[in-house]
């Protein structure tokens, strides 16, 4: 197999925000550190996905989680670039044909940040005040533990929502803490929320880079960095999102844990309006992880009976 080089580079393909490129030149850093080779060996592909280009629009409205990485995979399935790096809780759960994802980085923090410039935490948000999210897993469990605050849509990459903080749009909103650390921005969360609080998104904090199933050199590669635990992770966070249908129409919550050899898992499924919440838990080894999603989204669909999500 030929090596990467500067005069032959692989082309690793994102999105344009801030954050996913910080993604991309971990992963840049990760593959030459790996292989020793040199950062000009890798030539990062920014492409531009539907989602960026729509932002007024909330995302149940314009596609769902597809919007953010349609056309990044378009471009590796016809050659254009070689490996594509994602947030994976962006990711649908199911990849076109000829593409799979088998390479998982570590997995930095799953939770969700509370950011407001006047607030210190969620309890302490006078009734009726205005909380802007653009995710619908974040509004319904709000909606349902403080149905007194008002929510609003709150689209936008982590500077617009922030400048719409600044602008009196909203008086608190949510980002995840994960993206938060990798742009050195932690110092604008409030703190993290206990996930007994509010359970994180499904594969919240991962990234997952993608190849074509043929590309031996990208398989050889990936796989020197490959961090296993965060693969069973999130396996079995996707398990049970697979069998949920999940998409960004249903709010769905859900975290892996491992401790020593075992593997705990989370989930909750919740009305979009917040007047119910049902929650379940599941724990086995470490290779039983997707068989144990969906199981439990199995379980929660069984309790929540049919026409749970009808409103939708």
């Amino acid at each position: 197999m030929q090596m990467p080089d500067p005069t032959r580079p692989l082309k690793i393909g994102t999105r344009g925000s801030k954050l996913a490129l910080a993604q991309a030149h971990e992963t840049r850093d990760r593959l030459s550190a790996a292989h020793g080779l040199p950062a000009e060996a890798f030539e990062i592909v920014v492409i531009k996905t539907t989602g960026d280009r729509i932002t007024d629009r909330p995302l149940k409205e314009i596609g769902g989680k597809g919007l953010f990485t349609r056309e990044i995979e378009d471009a590796l399935i016809s050659g254009g670039i070689d490996i594509a790096v994602h947030s994976m809780k962006d990711m649908p759960t199911i990849q076109p044909d000829g593409l799979v994802i088998d390479c998982l980085l570590p997995r930095e923090d799953v939770r969700d940040a509370f950011v407001s410039p006047t607030a210190q935490a969620i309890a302490d948000l006078p009734a009726g005040a205005i909380v802007g999210t653009s995710s619908l897993r974040r509004r319904a469990q709000l909606a349902h533990r403080r149905p007194d605050l008002h929510l609003v849509e709150f689209r936008g990459n982590v500077q617009t929502r922030l400048k719409k903080l600044d602008d009196g749009v909203a008086t608190a909103t949510f980002l995840a803490m994960a993206g938060l650390s990798r742009l050195g921005m932690l110092h604008l969360a409030r703190g993290p929320i206990d996930p007994a609080e509010m359970l994180p998104a499904v594969a919240q904090g991962a990234i997952g880079v993608e190849r074509r199933v043929e590309d031996e050199l990208a398989a050889a590669l990936l796989a020197a960095i490959h961090h296993d635990p965060t693969g069973h992770r999130i396996a079995a966070e996707r398990a049970f999102l697979a069998r949920l249908d999940g998409s960004c129409q249903t709010p769905i919550a859900g975290l892996a844990e491992i401790r020593e050899e075992t593997l705990l898992l989370r989930g909750e499924i919740l009305r979009p309006d917040g007047s119910a919440a049902i929650s379940g838990y599941r724990e086995g080894s470490l290779h039983d992880g997707p068989a144990m999603g969906s199981d439990l989204a199995q379980e929660l669909l069984g309790r929540a009976g049919a026409g749970f999500f009808d409103h939708l």
